[in-house]
């Protein structure tokens, strides 16, 4: 039995849960989302708490198991309190802001980088040198800061660029100066 997939799923107040046919739709007071499941697995409410389980005992559905509970509990925790990604800005004249919706950053191209909110998606930047990403949906909160942090990773020589909130970049030395 998977010790993830094991693991009931608790409801908190004011989250709706409703599955149809292979189908998982979570409503609650930040918005819905919904996913497709396997055939192979089956998800029940009782009492406040969703049970995921599996049909069969193939290594297929072993596998399923773990994977839609984590899927699942995601977006009961995504419905009810959100995900957010916190970045940090790191180098001389890098500075972010926001332009609407939109996100406007500075990162010494020749051009400002605008990042488009998508649905679903909000920006905060309470300095200039940090970004805050949140939304309802795990994953497409991770690969907005993902999609940000690719314009300037953070670089090893003199740690400048885009990183995560408490990230640490390993320093290389850089060039010795000559002994002679």
């Amino acid at each position: 039995m998977s010790r993830i997939g094991k693991q009931p799923i608790p409801l908190p107040d004011g989250v709706e849960v409703s599955v149809i046919e292979t189908t998982v739709l979570v409503k609650g007071p930040r918005g819905e989302l919904s996913q497709e499941i396997s055939p192979l697995i089956t998800v029940k409410e009782t009492d406040k708490v969703l049970l995921v389980d599996r049909v069969e005992e193939s290594p297929e559905a072993r596998a399923y198991h773990g994977l839609y509970r984590s899927l699942i509990s995601n977006m009961v925790v995504g419905v009810s309190d959100g995900f957010s990604k916190s970045l940090e800005i790191v180098g001389v004249g890098y500075r972010a802001a926001l332009n609407g919706a939109n996100l406007e950053l500075q990162l010494g191209y020749s051009h400002p980088v605008l990042i488009k909110a998508e649905d679903g998606i909000s920006f905060e930047v309470p300095a200039q040198t940090q970004i805050i990403v949140h939304g309802i949906d795990k994953q497409r909160v991770g690969q907005v800061a993902a999609d940000i942090r690719k314009w300037r990773k953070p670089e090893p020589y003199k740690g400048k660029g885009i990183r995560y909130s408490g990230e640490r970049v390993r320093r290389k030395q850089g060039k010795a100066a000559a002994s002679n």
